[in-house]
C-alpha cells in the first residue's frame, strides 16, 4: 500500500529520507506532494486524495480542524523551522546580516511568495523588522514555495534568496542563519486527514517522524525538534 503525504517544500530533502526508512521499516511506501503549505491546504479543502498533511506552520492544521477536515487527536509539532540568507558560492556580494540586503549591488531577492507559503511570510517579517522592507520590495521575486525560491537562487535568476535552512545545509551555495528573533517561529504541525482510507498507516508515519530514528534525520537537516532548545 502507499501513503500519499502532502508536506511543506522545506521537507522536501528530510522526508525523502523519512520515506525511504518508513519503507525499509514497515513496508509502506510513501508518496509526497511537496509544495507551499497555503496551496496544499487548499488542495485538502478540495478534496484530494491526502492521508497526513505536514505543514510549515500550524495555522492552517488548525484551519483544516475548524472545518473538520483532520483527526484532532493527531495535530502534533514535529519541528519549527529556520531561515536563511542564501548566495551561490560564485557571488560576489558578501551578504552576513539581512540589512545588507538593501545594499544599492543588490538588485533582485527571492523569497517564497507570502501569500501562502509560510517561509515567505518569515522572509517578510524579517524584512520588516530590520526595517528594510520599502527599500527592498521592489526588488523582491516570489517563488511558489520554499524549493522554487533556492531554484531562482542557484540559477543566477536572483542575486540572493531567503530560503529554509533544512534546504541550505546540503546545498552549493553560502548562507547565513537569520536570527529568530526577527520573525515569527516556524512552529511546524502536522495531522492525519480525516478523509484517508489508511489511517492507521498515517498515524503510524506521523508517529515515526518524531520516532528514535525519525528524530536524528529532522535534526541533520538544521529542524529544531519537541522538546530541544532552538539554535541562536
Amino acid at each position: 500500500m502507499t501513503l500519499t503525504v502532502s508536506a511543506a517544500a522545506d521537507l522536501t530533502p528530510a522526508f525523502e529520507e523519512l520515506g525511504e526508512l518508513f519503507k525499509n521499516e514497515t513496508g509502506i511506501k510513501v508518496t509526497f506532494n511537496f509544495g507551499s503549505t497555503g496551496q496544499l491546504t487548499q488542495q485538502i479543502e478540495q478534496g484530494a486524495p491526502v492521508d497526513l498533511l505536514a505543514a510549515a506552520n500550524v495555522s492552517f492544521v488548525e484551519e483544516l480542524e475548524r472545518q473538520n477536515l483532520i483527526f484532532p487527536d493527531t495535530k502534533a509539532l514535529y519541528a519549527q523551522g529556520r531561515i536563511t540568507l542564501w548566495t551561490r558560492e560564485d557571488s560576489s556580494l558578501k551578504l552576513e546580516h539581512v540589512e545588507d540586503l538593501a545594499k544599492p549591488e543588490v538588485h533582485r531577492i527571492a523569497i517564497a511568495n507570502p501569500e501562502h507559503a509560510p517561509y515567505g511570510e518569515a522572509a517578510r517579517q524579517a524584512l520588516q523588522s530590520a526595517g528594510i522592507w520599502d527599500r527592498v520590495s521592489s526588488r523582491l521575486v516570489f517563488g511558489e514555495n520554499i524549493s522554487q525560491t533556492l531554484q531562482y537562487a542557484e540559477t543566477g535568476n536572483v542575486d540572493a534568496a531567503i530560503v529554509a535552512l533544512s534546504l541550505s545545509v546540503n546545498s552549493k551555495g553560502h548562507w547565513v542563519l537569520i536570527s529568530d528573533r526577527l520573525h515569527q517561529p516556524l512552529n511546524q504541525a502536522l495531522a492525519v486527514i480525516r478523509s484517508t482510507r489508511h489511517e492507521a498507516e498515517a498515524r503510524r508515519f506521523a508517529t515515526f517522524i518524531n520516532s528514535p530514528q525519525g528524530r536524528p534525520i529532522m535534526r541533520k537537516y538544521g529542524f529544531i525538534l519537541p522538546g530541544e532548545e532552538p539554535l541562536k
